[in-house]
């Protein structure tokens, strides 16, 4: 009788392990991110589009990552000013009709780090896609690493996303919606650490800048809608949600706006860039600014929705 509830015992201990061993799998991992940004980052000349040669190098790191992981893997690239870039595109469960689209930019602006914008992004995307090897849901889901996000090309059809989201209108893709990771790793905790478009909204936010913000238009959709609400029933982290009309600055200032043309139903995840992040387009948006921790969690609730979306 002892040694059968020795064994018992034995049973549900490395039952427990595995369970907890199946959790962590399914969190993303600090370590990790902050390897991927040091990766993306640490480059021999800057991620801006004067330097195609850095920006392959990193679309190659991108490439690889999304390879161990995803389905299907492959580059979409495309001329501007006569020189060619990449997006780089991972597909999971393509079986299924409607396809989710998770994006990130991974050039930056000038001569600088980008950490925050948009290394942070990219970084959590390739971590999102270690987190769903293995899982299921109901979309298809490709994970998209874009390039030419940032100016000249911003607001123009040589930006990566709309090159993307054109090919998805061109074939008819049925897209249930787009989801833009803009720069997710700055936090902070102090009064007066966050500012806002419309000095009125600081009665609605408040001035810490302490929370992951989920920005859409009016109107942006079904999928905006109810993926916004299953993040943040995740209560990963500290979340807001905003939406307004397009005419307020900052409210379409990533990739997610070239989806809004094509009518798909898309929203930016953000630590709210400019607003709270002064680092914005600077040389001080280096990897020892970001909050990983909370990066994280922010790829957690992120996880958590997408396998619950309905």
């Amino acid at each position: 009788m002892i040694l059968f509830l020795m064994a018992k015992a034995k049973h549900i201990f490395f039952g427990l392990m595995l369970l907890c061993i199946s959790v962590h799998a399914n969190n993303a991992d600090t370590l990790k991110l902050k390897q991927h940004l040091e990766k993306i980052i640490k480059t021999k000349g800057y991620r801006t589009y004067l330097n195609t040669n850095v920006l392959d190098s990193v679309a190659s790191y991108i490439y690889a990552q999304l390879s161990l992981y995803a389905d299907t893997v492959y580059y979409q690239e495309y001329l501007a000013g006569g020189k060619k870039y990449k997006n780089v595109i991972g597909s999971f469960w393509k079986q299924q009709e409607k396809s989710i689209v998770i994006g990130a930019h991974y050039d930056v602006c000038e001569n600088q780090d980008g950490a925050d914008d948009n290394a942070s992004g990219v970084a959590g995307l390739l971590e999102l896609a270690r987190m769903l090897k293995g899982q299921t849901t109901n979309y298809r889901i490709d994970l998209v690493a874009y390039s030419l996000e940032e100016p000249p090309f911003f607001r123009s059809e040589f930006m990566g996303s709309y090159i993307h989201a054109k090919s998805l209108a061109d074939s008819k893709r049925n897209v249930y919606g787009m989801i833009s990771l803009e720069m997710i790793g700055f936090f902070k905790d102090e009064k007066k650490t966050q500012s806002h478009p419309l000095g009125i909204l600081r009665l609605f936010y408040g001035n810490r800048g302490n929370y992951i913000t989920l920005v859409k238009k009016y109107g942006a959709g079904k999928f905006a809608k109810r993926f916004s609400k299953e993040f943040i029933r995740t209560k990963q982290i500290r979340t807001k949600k905003f939406g307004g009309p397009t005419f307020l600055p900052g409210i379409d200032f990533s990739d997610h706006l070239n989806y809004w043309k094509f009518g798909y139903s898309a929203l930016m995840i953000t630590d709210t860039s400019f607003y709270r992040n002064k680092n914005y387009h600077e040389t001080g948006d280096t990897i020892e600014t970001l909050d990983i921790k909370r990066m994280a969690k922010v790829i957690d609730a992120s996880f958590i929705a997408l396998i619950n979306l309905k």
